[in-house]
């Protein structure tokens, strides 16, 4: 079962991500031709973070379809189940993937952390953020 292959690999970039932070959700995108069983995917994760900081964090997965656009007449269209790569318009076998091929980890919802006192900044730094986040230059 190659899904907890695939969660434990989701929850060691989570993990790094967060680096301590509470997880709540994590999101990732799963093409239609990655073979990935959803309900597998959900319990391997459920397995895979027992015991860990992510215990209580819950995975949310959205699907994409596999689309086809011919490369000839230009048509798209989406792998039914008959998983044929020509061109249902034209019939070329001049073809490629747009979609379904993915497994992307695309967000991680964390709790919010309260807020706590600001520690005094070193000499000749403030604590003032620019509008891109940084610490604003001494």
């Amino acid at each position: 079962m190659h899904e907890v292959s695939l969660c434990r690999q989701l929850a060691a970039a989570v993990t790094r991500a967060t680096r301590g932070r509470t997880v709540e959700t994590v999101y990732v995108t799963v093409g239609d031709l990655r073979q990935v069983v959803p309900e597998a995917l959900e319990h391997a994760w459920t397995f895979v973070v027992r015991d860990t900081p992510l215990a209580d964090s819950r995975l949310e997965m959205h699907r994409v379809p596999a689309v086809l656009v011919c490369d000839d007449c230009g048509t798209s269209a989406r792998l039914g189940r008959q998983l044929g790569f020509d061109c249902p318009a034209c019939a070329s076998g001049r073809t490629h993937l747009t979609s379904g091929e993915e497994f992307v980890l695309t967000a991680v919802d964390v709790q919010d952390v309260p807020d706590t006192p600001a520690s005094p900044a070193p000499a000749g730094l403030t604590n003032e953020r620019t509008p891109d986040g940084s610490l604003s230059p001494p």
